[in-house]
């Protein structure tokens, strides 16, 4: 994770590890030139009964901090939790065929990217959204980022850049690309802001710097976050609906809390991150933080209610890895390959009413670039 230029207009700089060798499948040849060397053994966290961003007790389904994500092993290789797995793309597709007229081109969406710039490089690249430059190749197709660009992989910082970059190219090219806003970012945010400030948790106190520490947060992201990355994330909406996909990024009901309809939540949300009031911040972490609304018995009904209030037939969400949706990956995981499932796309459930968009990438999974309608 090397430090980056303060401008904007040199974002082009994130992605110079790969100018030697432009192409796709070569782009982990150079992923030591986004590690970090290892950090010194980070002091200790006070610690408490419960998640910091909980109230009381640890939240149902709270965003799992690094420590607890399990050692995978695929064949006789064993994948750690820091690792970054080789993504092959063999070729360069072709970019998604723009429409006849004026109507705008194809929608893609991508799932939470926790700082994997290589493993997104990739995944663009083998959708023939960007080219071997790493440009904008795809005209006028429309790219929404689901949150959560940050913390636990090795260059959030790069990966930011490199969504910016891509929103001025795609703008300039007739299309756009867009990203939401994800518990990570609130949280990044709340950490460059207020550190180690006392917050009223529900449980005590608690801090914004404690819990982006607990949560995979990585201190190079920190050293090199620019004034234009805070303002860039804080304008970030939380909440859009494309083609009747209403997309989010937590599997959760506390949009609800913040207005009943898209602009409402959006400007509330907004609005709350203006005032720069530290207790306020950590609410809106700890709302988006919860999951797994959608996930059991009731959850077709959740669904339901967030479409009919916000419009839309399908939710389209990021946030909690499929493999937790699963229920193979958790507490009761035992380390072996039998039973993991294996991520290659997104899940459908909730009586086909939602789609989680989150592959795992933190855990050996897959970050995941899916264009919308699913063929299914």
């Amino acid at each position: 994770m090397s430090p980056q230029q303060a401008s904007v207009q040199s974002q082009q700089a994130s992605l110079a590890p790969r100018q030697a060798s432009p192409q796709p499948h070569q782009a982990h040849q150079a992923h030591q030139a986004h590690q970090v060397s290892p950090q010194p053994q980070q002091p200790p966290v006070p610690q408490a009964t419960a998640h910091p961003g909980s109230a009381g007790e640890v939240p149902e389904g709270y965003t799992p901090t690094e420590r607890d994500l399990p050692v995978i092993k695929r064949g006789d290789t064993v994948i750690n939790r820091g690792d970054t797995l080789q993504v092959e793309v063999q070729e360069m597709p072709e970019p998604p065929p723009a429409p006849e007229g004026n109507s705008m081109g194809p929608l893609y969406v991508v799932g939470d990217v926790h700082g994997y710039l290589d493993e997104l490089i990739a995944a663009l690249a083998a959708e023939g959204l960007i080219d071997a430059d790493g440009s904008w190749s795809a005209g006028n197709t429309r790219l929404w980022f689901l949150g959560d660009f940050t913390d636990r992989g090795p260059d959030g910082i790069g990966v930011i850049d490199l969504v910016m970059r891509l929103s001025a190219e795609a703008a300039a090219a007739g299309g756009y690309c867009k990203a939401l806003m994800g518990n990570h970012e609130l949280l990044l945010i709340g950490a460059k802001k207020f550190g180690d400030t006392p917050v009223n948790s529900g449980a005590g106190t608690a801090t914004f710097q404690a819990a982006w520490l607990l949560n995979g947060g990585q201190r190079a992201d920190m050293e090199r976050l620019e004034d234009h990355h805070l303002q860039w994330m804080a304008r970030l909406d939380a909440i859009e609906e494309e083609d009747g996909h209403l997309l989010v990024h937590s599997d959760t009901t506390a949009y609800l809390d913040y207005g009943d309809s898209i602009e409402e939540v959006n400007d509330t949300i907004r609005e709350a991150l203006t005032r720069n009031d530290a207790d306020e911040y950590w609410d809106l972490f700890r709302k988006f933080t919860k999951r797994f609304a959608f996930r059991d018995d009731s959850g077709p009904a959740a669904v339901r209610e967030l479409l009919d209030v916000y419009g839309g037939t399908r939710i389209v969400h990021g946030h909690s890895p499929i493999p937790y949706l699963l229920g193979e990956v958790g507490s009761e995981y035992d380390g072996d390959d039998d039973g993991r499932p294996v991520i290659e796309g997104p899940h459908v459930y909730a009586d086909g009413l939602a789609i989680a968009m989150d592959g795992g990438v933190t855990m050996a999974g897959k970050l995941l670039v899916c264009q919308l309608p699913l063929g299914n």
